[in-house]
């Protein structure tokens, strides 16, 4: 099987479903935030701080290349798509899905969090204007799979009945 990468928007819920669609279809799940923060020895928000964004995408784009592109699970961070290239890549060598969600639902989960270096203290319209710039990206994905109101079970249900149905529907992509 080729490699599932899931992106979307910082709470998506990335990183719970990929690691319950690992254990469903028990293959590994690497998380290219956690390859980065090893990568580079420091985590992210200290990245952001003492390199810049600009590294950071380096480095990313870096580590998703190094990734197996067999029968593995890739979580990525929320903005590696603002690289074409890193679209393209994902989009050229495995099924890419996007677990979207309302930006006043991703809001409530990240608000909080301080390993979110482009949320951390930012408006609800900052951030609102931030997945506005990154929506058209995500859409180039394979699936989109809204997360808004379903729980972690029903997306994983739906994650891997759309995988079942493109895997069977259309073997070249």
């Amino acid at each position: 099987m080729k490699t599932i990468y899931l992106v979307g928007f910082m709470g998506s819920g990335k990183t719970t479903i990929g690691r319950m669609l690992a254990e469903s279809l028990n293959i590994p799940v690497v998380d290219t935030d956690e390859e980065i923060v090893q990568k580079v020895q420091m985590d992210i928000p200290a990245i952001f701080e003492k390199y810049g964004e600009e590294y950071f995408r380096d480095v990313e784009g870096s580590c998703l290349r190094s990734i197996p592109t067999q029968n593995f699970i890739v979580t990525t961070g929320g903005g590696i798509i603002t690289r074409d290239e890193n679209i393209q890549w994902m989009r050229e060598q495995g099924l890419v899905i996007y677990l979207k969600a309302d930006v006043s639902v991703l809001v409530k989960r990240i608000q909080n969090d301080a390993n979110r270096p482009l949320a951390n203290n930012k408006s609800i319209e900052e951030i609102r204007e931030l997945h506005e710039k990154r929506k058209s990206q995500y859409e180039k994905a394979h699936l989109v799979i809204d997360t808004t109101d379903r729980t972690t079970k029903e997306v994983l249900e739906k994650v891997l009945t759309c995988i079942k149905e493109k895997s069977s529907g259309d073997t070249n992509s």
